[in-house]
């Protein structure tokens, strides 16, 4: 069976991380215990999920916070990913934003650093800020979040936009718009994808996945529950090669034993067909999905 991991970088840059990390969407917000959250992430790292993902947006800086608590004194287990905001991207507003966000983690540098989604600031001046970073050591690798493959073909055109590391997209298994154009631009160009909301939380849904009597039964006769199911689904490897990194948000510790579990899940032929027959990628293009 493919490896459960993908690769993220280039050249000597390039790192492999597990097909699933964890997300910190409303982390830091008093949604959940704060010593819960905590838990929740040192136990993904437990189970070898070490990719985590915040944003400066997620509870304003709270979940970076979060993230800070739970890898201190194990940073190196920790692949640390944080999102700029789009009108603090510029060449010099990016620098100190990045600095916020490492001083809210309490590290010396991020493995990945992302535009949030497209802005007014010109995309030359992130390029120059994100090379600043690296070249300071401030940051290990640079992507974007919300890019479909018109924005990504303009950044890719750009004086070291080749160096993009990952897209961060909306993609679950009721929002299948991205198959139809940035998917395969990202494939053409070896370029991982990272999908939020995967338990398909959010996005133009016309049916919950995981209220769906139809995907439960399936879930069932293969012994996983639904969330598994979803997750298995969204990093199935395509022509033997695993793309996509999921990062569902789970604030119990139970609930990150379950996602880890998703990564050792095959799911073959007659189980992907059931599931492209009751979710079908559109036969066109569509709008990005996004949140």
């Amino acid at each position: 069976m493919t490896a459960s991991t993908v690769t993220i970088g280039h050249g000597d840059s390039a790192v492999e991380v597990p097909a699933i990390g964890q997300g910190t969407w409303f982390m830091g917000e008093g949604r959940a215990p704060r010593r819960q959250e905590i838990d929740a992430l040192s136990r993904g790292l437990d189970n070898g999920l070490k990719l985590i993902d915040c944003a400066e947006m997620y509870g304003d800086g709270g979940a970076e916070e979060v993230a800070g608590e739970a890898i201190r004194g194990r940073r190196d287990e920790a692949f640390l990913v944080s999102k700029v905001y789009p009108w603090n991207a510029g060449r010099d507003s990016a620098i100190d934003a990045c600095e916020a966000s490492l001083k809210r983690l309490g590290t010396d540098h991020l493995d990945l650093y992302l535009l949030h989604w497209p802005g007014t600031v010109p995309l030359e001046e992130t390029l120059e800020a994100f090379e600043r970073l690296i070249d300071a050591g401030k940051i290990r690798r640079f992507g974007v979040s919300n890019f479909d493959d018109a924005d990504m073909a303009t950044l890719h055109a750009l004086p070291g936009g080749a160096g993009c590391a990952l897209d961060q997209v909306l993609y679950h298994l009721a929002s299948r718009g991205i198959e139809t154009a940035l998917r395969p631009w990202l494939r053409q160009h070896r370029m991982p994808l990272m999908a939020y909301c995967p338990l398909a939380q959010a996005g133009n849904l016309g049916t919950d996945p995981l209220a769906d009597p139809a995907l439960i039964e399936l879930a069932t006769e293969l012994g996983i529950t639904s969330a598994q199911l979803l997750l298995a689904w969204a990093i199935r490897p395509i022509a033997g090669r695993r793309e996509v990194i999921a990062i569902p948000k789970a604030a119990h510790p139970a609930h990150v034993d379950d996602n880890a579990a998703a990564l050792a899940i095959h799911l073959d032929a007659d189980t992907l067909a059931r599931l492209d027959a009751l979710y079908p990628a559109p036969n066109g293009k569509v709008p990005l999905d996004i949140v």
